[in-house]
């Protein structure tokens, strides 16, 4: 079983910082990426950084510039950075991990979110 908690989020004012953490516990063994969505009221979940186990990193146009993703292997924890918020980083936060199963399937498994509300 594998289960994803993250933490981190809150209220901000426009132009303030946040991070947000996510620790993976479980059958971690074979994690091959994590990353962050986000869904905001009425919208689709969507991508907003990701890591791959080689630590290549993808983030979404829209925060390019702003936040950073990074990990700690050892402790399976992924963080997020993010600077310059705007009204429009707005949304639940969710933690992702795509881990390979015994029977070669990739899976997604997800935290259950934390809210990012930034004032403008």
């Amino acid at each position: 079983q594998v289960q994803l908690v993250e933490s981190g989020g809150g209220l901000v004012q426009a132009g303030g910082s946040l991070r947000l953490s996510c620790v993976v516990s479980g059958s971690t063994f074979n994690i091959n990426a994590m990353g962050w969505y986000r869904q905001a009221p009425g919208k689709q979940r969507e991508l907003v950084a990701e890591i791959t186990r080689s630590g290549s990193t993808n983030y979404a146009d829209s925060v390019k510039g702003r936040f950073t993703i990074s990990r700690d292997i050892a402790k399976n924890l992924v963080f997020l950075q993010m600077n310059s918020l705007k009204p429009e980083d707005t949304a639940n936060y969710y933690c992702n991990a795509k881990i390979l199963n015994i029977n070669s399937r990739m899976i997604n498994y997800w935290g259950q979110g934390t809210q990012v509300t930034v004032s403008s």
